[in-house]
């Protein structure tokens, strides 16, 4: 039996790390597991991931798919068009959420949301990567340089029009300079084919 003075202490804990911990974090800081599925029965938690709970008088989550991709895979890199899409580059609408991992990582297993997973290596998984702070959470996400030259790179999955209209923004809005879309294109050896769209570019 879980007393309310076991709860109380959880909430307290739960609240000085942000709200949200992993099982085992939470169990390390002295939470009993009892008291843990106690407060998600009551509905006081809420299970955001596998392995992850959240204080369930918290604000809902901005951007709940990348949050909980980021903490099911923390490993990963927001990519391609979920990239293009946090950055508000393009009209491509993400059916899944697109991340990079590291070439020897296996395939991600998370039941929700859909992801489609995408291997990087050496530098072409970690140039460009950027840290956002959503909701208290980390997501790492390409900058658009590096998301621009990741689109040619996969434009045959993709589709090469949502590369070039990917490129067409961000030197319209001027969200990345020339010289970093070509050393973003040499790390991802790409430079060939992105060089002409480029320079056609103003």
């Amino acid at each position: 039996m879980v007393n309310q003075d076991q709860k109380v202490r959880a909430r307290a804990i739960f609240r000085r790390h942000g709200g949200i911990l992993r099982t085992k974090d939470a169990i390390r800081l002295g939470i009993h597991p009892r008291t843990l599925y106690a407060l998600r029965d009551a509905g006081e938690l809420q299970q955001v991931t596998h392995g992850y709970y959240r204080l369930s008088d918290l604000p809902e989550f901005g951007d709940p798919d990348l949050v909980t991709v980021a903490l099911a895979v923390p490993k990963s890199v927001i990519c391609l068009v979920s990239a293009l899409s946090y950055h508000g580059i393009g009209t491509q609408i993400p059916r899944a959420v697109d991340i990079a991992i590291e070439r020897q990582m296996k395939r991600p297993r998370i039941q929700y949301p859909p992801i489609r997973t995408f291997w990087f290596s050496g530098p072409a998984f970690t140039a460009g990567v950027r840290t956002h702070d959503l909701d208290g959470v980390p997501v790492k996400v390409y900058g658009p340089a590096k998301t621009v030259a990741d689109c040619f790179k996969f434009r045959n999955r993709i589709g090469l029009d949502v590369a070039i209209e990917a490129l067409r923004e961000v030197r319209r809005d001027r969200l990345a300079t020339a010289d970093d879309l070509f050393e973003m294109a040499r790390i991802c050896r790409v430079g060939k084919v992105m060089r002409p769209y480029l320079e056609a570019m103003p």
